[in-house]
């Protein structure tokens, strides 16, 4: 077995949404869809158009965290949230009754309602699709022009994820938490 993280180099990140509109399509997320199981956050530049101070704009990709020590598996009362042989926090669509707990448990905010389901929903790295395939990315990684995600098994020492925590300074988001994130910021 793997245990799925992924590294983003988000200070490479242009805000194009490639990766966004990647993660709905593997997924038959609408792609007009607000709520979605991946988003790019940040700040635009500052100054007044037509003088724009680019290199102010920073972009944050985000997603479900795959928390090791998950507050919304802890939470959910029918155990539709789970982590599967990977380590990776999924839902079982047929146990969720919609409760939200697990959506108001999460520190990150990754959760949302499919309305199409009427299920909560979250990021499973692909384990359903791509890597249910046998393929060895996620979507959003896959189609990033400027190659800001990475992902693979944290416990194999010679895997492109684990190379790149063991060689580059990196932080998780909300670290204090205690949820031990299997998101990577690198630094």
């Amino acid at each position: 077995m793997a245990r799925y993280g992924m590294a983003l180099d988000y200070k490479n990140c242009i805000n194009c949404k490639a990766c966004e509109v990647a993660c709905k399509e593997e997924n038959g997320v609408e792609l007009g869809a607000e709520k979605h199981r991946i988003w790019v956050g940040g700040n635009n530049p500052e100054g007044q158009w037509p003088l724009l101070d680019i290199a102010s704009a920073a972009f944050l990709p985000s997603q479900c965290q795959h928390c090791d020590d998950a507050p919304c598996e802890e939470v959910c009362p029918t155990h539709a949230t789970y982590y599967d042989e990977n380590g990776v926090v999924r839902v079982n669509a047929d146990k969720c009754i919609l409760c939200s707990y697990c959506m108001n448990a999460c520190p990150y905010d990754a959760r949302y309602v499919d309305d199409r389901t009427m299920t909560v929903d979250k990021c499973t790295f692909c384990s359903d699709t791509r890597l249910a395939r046998g393929e060895t990315t996620t979507a959003c990684q896959n189609t990033c022009p400027t190659k800001v995600r990475t992902f693979g098994d944290l416990d194999d020492p010679e895997s492109e994820i684990s190379e790149l925590l063991r060689t580059r300074e990196h932080f998780s988001l909300k670290s204090h938490l205690g949820t031990n994130p299997k998101l990577f910021y690198l630094t």
